[in-house]
């Protein structure tokens, strides 16, 4: 059994800290503030940039999980959560005397810049063209070149229970369904989030980076139809033509592949976003 570290105690950490728990290991997770039940885990409060660094468990660490996000989507915010946290965290480790046997980073395939449709993997090229991407490139890079062996996982757009965005415009009838809209999204159910971190934790040697996103990445209009037809709603349709190479904003149009997680042995619970939003629906995932 292994002692887990988990920074950033908020909504995948938590999912992780209960799934690490139920398997025998012993967890230590940390949370600006000290609310949260841990279920099973022991909440440490404090800063990740705090002076001197974030709080540790005076044991030696196996695993350490950095899962903390931005508090707001300020280039201050994101440079906070994903540049300066993680270099806080490495010195605190180094300082400790930690040796851990693998530190593991929660980015984002938002570090991709492609638009127009293409698959993409690990091997891809990372020019993102925001600066929410920029940060978590870096963010990469910190742990990357840093000190203790590092597995970089960039998740796709996270849902699940608690965080139902998309089904909740539907049901609302906000959602409209545009056919012709090039924006692709692509999904994960935060126990698959949850799952490959702690799958790819107790590897002996896993690849520097891997990409968390389920089977079927798709056009949002068909996620919006889908959705629709399972609630019951009938959504407006906006059939005006898309222009031609017009930016997608707030999303992306590409599609993300899995290839390399399902390739080392990861079995998803919720293998695309219709078994996942299926199982909320009808209240077995929650």
């Amino acid at each position: 059994m292994a002692n887990a570290y988990i920074a950033g105690f908020g909504y995948v950490g938590a999912a992780l800290g209960a799934a690490l728990t139920v398997s025998g290991h012993t967890v230590w997770g940390l949370r600006r503030r000290a609310e949260t039940r841990g279920d099973g885990v022991r909440i440490l409060t404090g800063d990740l940039c705090a002076a001197g660094g974030p709080p540790l468990p005076d044991v030696p660490l196996d695993w350490v999980f950095y899962t903390a996000s931005a508090d707001a989507s300020t280039p201050e915010a994101y440079r906070r959560a994903y540049v300066d946290g993680p270099r806080s965290l490495l010195r605190a480790l180094a300082a400790a005397g930690q040796s851990p046997r693998r530190v593991l980073f929660t980015s984002s395939t938002g570090v991709y810049h492609q638009q127009d449709g293409e698959w993409v993997d690990e091997t891809s090229p990372t020019e993102p063209q925001t600066f929410s991407g920029q940060m978590l490139l870096e963010g990469e890079r910190v742990f990357l070149e840093g000190p203790f062996p590092a597995t970089v996982v960039r998740l796709a757009g996270i849902y699940g229970p608690g965080r139902t965005r998309l089904l909740d415009e539907v049901r609302s009838g906000r959602a409209v369904i545009c056919p012709h809209e090039r924006r692709i999204l692509n999904l994960v159910h935060r126990d698959d989030c949850a799952g490959a971190l702690a799958f790819l934790a107790a590897q002996d040697a896993p690849t520097p980076v891997y990409c968390a996103v389920d089977d079927a990445p798709a056009p949002r209009a068909e996620v919006f139809s889908w959705l629709a037809a399972r609630a019951g709603v009938t959504l407006s349709v906006d059939a005006s033509p898309a222009e031609t190479g017009a930016p997608v904003m707030h999303g992306g149009c590409r599609r993300v592949s899995n290839g390399r997680l399902r390739g080392a042995g990861y079995a998803f619970r919720f293998p695309t976003w219709r078994d996942g939003y299926g199982a909320l629906m009808t209240g077995s995932a929650q």
